[in-house]
C-alpha cells in the first residue's frame, strides 16, 4: 500500500482565536452553514463532541460531487488550536483511499491574522501513489471552507469576537 503525507497552509485575515472558535473548536461547526450558504446544507453530530464523535457535513446537491463528508474526531488540542480527524466518507479522492487522517491547526500571524496549516496522511487502496493533482485536492477542500469562513467573519466582526 502506498502511503503519503500532504501539507498545505494559507494566510487568513482573522485572528487565530476567533477562527478557532468559529470553525474548529467544536464538532458542530455552527458557522459553516452560515458562512458556506448554498454549499453546506447542514452539520450533524453523532456523539458528545469528544473523541470518537462523528460529524457529517451534508452538501447542497447543486454543488455536485460527494453528497456528504463524514469524519471521526481523533484529537482536539485547544491550547495548540489543532484538530485531528479520520475521514470516513466524502470526496472523489477519498474513495480511492484505505485511510485518510487530517490535522488542521491555526496559528497566530500578527495583529488580526492567522495561518491555517493542514496535513493529510493517507494510504491508497491500490498501492499506487496519488498524483500531485489529487494530493492537492486533499487539502484544497479544507482551505476553500476556511476561506469562506474568513469572508463571513470579516463581514460579521461581532460574531465569535
Amino acid at each position: 500500500m502506498a502511503a503519503g503525507r500532504v501539507t498545505d497552509e494559507c494566510a487568513v485575515a482573522v485572528a487565530a482565536e476567533r477562527l478557532w472558535k468559529a470553525a474548529l473548536a467544536d464538532q458542530e461547526h455552527a458557522v459553516l452553514p452560515k458562512a458556506c450558504a448554498g454549499y453546506i446544507e447542514s452539520v450533524e453530530v453523532e456523539g458528545d463532541g469528544g473523541l470518537g464523535t462523528v460529524t457529517t457535513m451534508r452538501l447542497n446537491p447543486a454543488v455536485g460531487g460527494a453528497a456528504a463528508f463524514r469524519s471521526r474526531l481523533l484529537a482536539r488540542d485547544a491550547a495548540a488550536r489543532v484538530v485531528r480527524s479520520e475521514v470516513l466518507e466524502g470526496g472523489e479522492v477519498s474513495a480511492r483511499l484505505r485511510s485518510q487522517v487530517t490535522e488542521v491547526g491555526v496559528e497566530p500571524a500578527g495583529d488580526g491574522a492567522s495561518v491555517l496549516k493542514i496535513a493529510v496522511e493517507y494510504e491508497t487502496r491500490d498501492g499506487a501513489p496519488l498524483p500531485p493533482e489529487d494530493q492537492a485536492k486533499l487539502t484544497q477542500g479544507y482551505i476553500g471552507l476556511i476561506k469562506k469562513v474568513e469572508e463571513y467573519l470579516v463581514a460579521h466582526p461581532e460574531e465569535f469576537a
